[in-house]
């Protein structure tokens, strides 16, 4: 490519999370997130000993590593809220000094011409509302949209793009129906009654903001898109299935106000029939969607495997270390289904990368990553053939700035583009960081 498709406003910058990369998790006041207690946990933690108390040190090295952005050439930071650290019993009292590392945090970023993009919540949910029922108590959408007033009162302004939720699919999938993630849990009947709470969430707090905020907000969800095995009508049945369950199951009510009629038969008995004044609730007019994007399935009708009666087939190609499949094309297309079925609305790349295999120190000459360079390249270039298509995508971020506590898996997976020494906490950026700047100073023009 000789001249750049991405519009000249193209948003680029990277992603972080809270509780992956913060560390001090009860520092100057702040309570407990069901993350915390999940970590500590050796009966829950797949990675057994892992926890967020240092995780990359961010709370006490912030100031230097918006520095470290500012020297890639990022112009947007996104980041996460640790809501413990603002409420540390979930409601009702402020603590200040929460809320005023997110002020100097935001103005460092300013500071440095670099835009924040605030995300509400990314999965570390209080621990005191955990105890009061978390997502499965309807008054946690009023909990969640007090929260937020309180944000959007503190930074609106200086924040200009707010996210309400990131991936609420995870939480009740990995939370509530399959334990593998905080809080834990294991039970079909409380999934659909976490995610519809969380939705209510989502649409209360876009509610205070249109009341408290004057720019953008949106909700970030995580997108893999699903291709039948054959063409066969169970496995295609099975496809749907998957694609509704994954894909469908939050953009639906958000933005069509309904949901997917295929979860009735993936729930059975347990798909409550939710109040028409739930769903109007939920479907409130956003600014973006953001969607984070990593692999595809492809998918094959399976009555054994609960509760989609479906499994997915390896391909063979290219995989990351956390298993997932290595597929650009899938990003293109799964663009252009999000813009022919809910409009063309505007889409921002909030997370997309990958985790390959780096040294746990880096040596004289670095980190050489040509995996990871390769598919930030071609995974970018799949964003501009959906741009070229007519997509209004208007920024990427990668996923992820530093290496960081990848939840369950612990310290074991690393997404960064920044190598770091957890031993040390020294930061090195990696081949595929000095690439991406290159793409930032060309505006995707050196693609090729």
């Amino acid at each position: 490519m000789t001249q750049t498709i991405f519009p000249d406003d193209f948003l680029w910058g990277a992603a972080t999370a809270a509780y992956q990369i913060e560390g001090s998790p009860l520092a100057d006041g702040a309570g407990p997130s069901i993350w915390q207690r999940f970590s500590h946990d050796p009966r829950l933690m797949a990675a057994k000993g892992d926890t967020g108390d240092i995780a990359c040190d961010h709370y006490n090295r912030m100031p230097a590593d918006v520095a470290l952005m500012k020297e890639l050439g990022l112009q947007a930071y996104r980041f996460s809220v640790n809501w413990g650290r603002i409420l540390p019993e979930g409601t009702g009292r402020v603590n200040e000094p929460g809320l005023d590392f997110y002020e100097r945090l935001v103005d460092e970023l300013l500071r440095h011409g670099i835009e924040p993009l605030l995300t509400l919540h990314h999965w570390d949910l209080p621990a005191a509302l955990d105890d009061r029922g978390g997502w499965l108590n309807r008054d946690s959408a009023g909990w969640f949209a007090d929260y937020a007033a309180i944000m959007y009162r503190r930074l609106d302004g200086r924040v200009k793009k707010w996210v309400t939720l990131n991936e609420p699919w995870v939480i009740t999938d990995g939370g509530y129906l399959h334990g593998a993630l905080a809080p834990g849990h294991r039970n079909m009947f409380e999934a659909p009654i976490a995610s519809h709470n969380l939705m209510r969430a989502h649409g209360a707090a876009v509610q205070a903001y249109r009341s408290e905020g004057a720019h953008e907000i949106g909700l970030v969800v995580n997108i893999e898109p699903k291709y039948p095995a054959s063409d066969g009508i169970e496995d295609v049945a099975a496809a749907a299935r998957a694609h509704a369950y994954m894909n469908r199951q939050y953009l639906d009510p958000a933005l069509k106000g309904s949901y997917p009629a295929e979860l009735a038969e993936i729930f059975g008995e347990a798909w409550p029939q939710w109040p028409a004044e739930d769903m109007r609730s939920i479907c409130q007019p956003v600014d973006f969607i953001g969607i984070n994007y990593y692999t595809r399935n492809v998918v094959q009708a399976d009555p054994n495997q609960w509760p989609l009666r479906a499994s997915p087939v390896r391909q063979n190609a290219t995989h990351t270390t956390t298993d997932w499949e290595v597929c650009p094309p899938a990003l293109t297309d799964m663009l252009i289904w999000f813009r022919d079925t809910y409009g063309n609305i505007p889409v921002y790349i909030t997370e997309n990368g990958a985790a390959f295999y780096d040294p746990p120190t880096a040596g004289p000459a670095g980190i050489d990553d040509p995996l990871r360079c390769d598919y930030l390249r071609t995974h970018i270039s799949a964003i501009g053939d959906a741009i070229r298509q007519g997509v209004d995508v208007r920024g990427y971020m990668a996923w992820s700035l530093l290496d960081n506590l990848e939840w369950s898996l612990g310290y074991s997976k690393r997404f960064g583009i920044v190598h770091v020494d957890y031993e040390t906490q020294v930061r090195t950026p990696k081949r595929s960081a000095r690439f991406y700047s290159s793409v930032i100073r060309s505006n995707g023009g050196n693609l090729g």
